[in-house]
């Protein structure tokens, strides 16, 4: 299995495509033994992909926290130095973007282009839904929760006309919220735990005018974890940046047909 050892922890990754070198950093709870993966999306067939899991989550090591956005950041730079890749492009999908703004703020000659999907600055910017709240719900009551949030149309209108639709929708994500990749070790609750305590502390706020690269932000209309608002502060604060908004909730790269040809056109782009 592909492993790299870096200073204070040990990454998983997996690669597949040809073309451009292009990191794909994943959100909250990422784990790529959970499908679909990036690794099956039409991206491959566009470039060199490279997707990890962060510490503390998948098959990567957990060290000893707190952990803070710049070590996920670090983390990220240290695995594209240890695989030879001294630039390339990056996609950042929900946390991912977290990481992803602080990768081209603190490591910004690695970076070529960028694209922040579905996500936050934190502070004055907006922050992202407070995920940890939702571990303290139970049971159905958590899965109706996340569906609110991950589609806003979802509302209580919509689940009376399709209820039928909605209990499948509810069923799905319990099962998949109980299963076993679900119920990890002591171990990897904590690295999960850790993951969204430096979540809940990030902030780019203020420094997103240092972001140099040419950056694409985009995001789902309906998107309750990380609203329209806060994109719209990200491509305003990052110089030159592009906005783009699809039809779709948080999960707006699945819902809407447009997004992925829209950001591998983005990326395809020279200069």
């Amino acid at each position: 299995m592909p492993f790299r050892q870096l200073d204070a922890v040990t990454l998983y990754f997996e690669q597949a495509g040809e073309g451009e070198r292009l990191l794909f950093i994943s959100g909250t709870g990422g784990d790529l033994r959970h499908k679909p993966s990036i690794m099956e999306s039409p991206v491959v067939r566009s470039f060199d992909i490279m997707a990890y899991d962060q510490r503390g989550l998948g098959q990567s090591s957990v060290p000893p926290g707190p952990y803070s956005m710049a070590d996920y950041a670090d983390d990220a730079a240290g695995l594209l130095a240890a695989v030879g890749w001294d630039s390339c492009l990056v996609i950042g999908m929900s946390f991912g973007g977290m990481v992803a703004q602080e990768l081209a703020l603190r490591h910004g000659a690695r970076v070529r282009r960028l694209v922040l999907a579905c996500t936050s600055s934190g502070g004055r910017g907006g922050a992202s839904y407070p995920l940890h709240e939702l571990s303290e719900l139970e049971g159905e009551g958590r899965a109706v929760r996340q569906l609110e949030l991950l589609d806003t149309r979802w509302d209580a209108e919509w689940r009376e006309a399709h209820e039928v639709q909605w209990q499948e929708m509810v069923q799905g994500i319990r099962a998949y919220l109980g299963g076993a990749a679900s119920t990890p070790s002591e171990e990897r609750i904590l690295g999960a735990s850790l993951q969204l305590d430096a979540r809940r502390r990030h902030d780019t706020a203020d420094r997103l005018g240092q972001i140099s690269c040419p950056t694409l932000v985009c995001g789902g209309r309906f998107d309750g974890i990380a609203p329209p608002t806060n994109s719209e502060f990200l491509a305003g604060a990052i110089p030159h940046a592009e906005l783009a908004f699809f039809d779709g909730g948080h999960q707006f790269i699945l819902q809407d047909r447009a997004a992925i040809p829209h950001i591998i056109e983005f990326l395809g782009r020279t200069g």
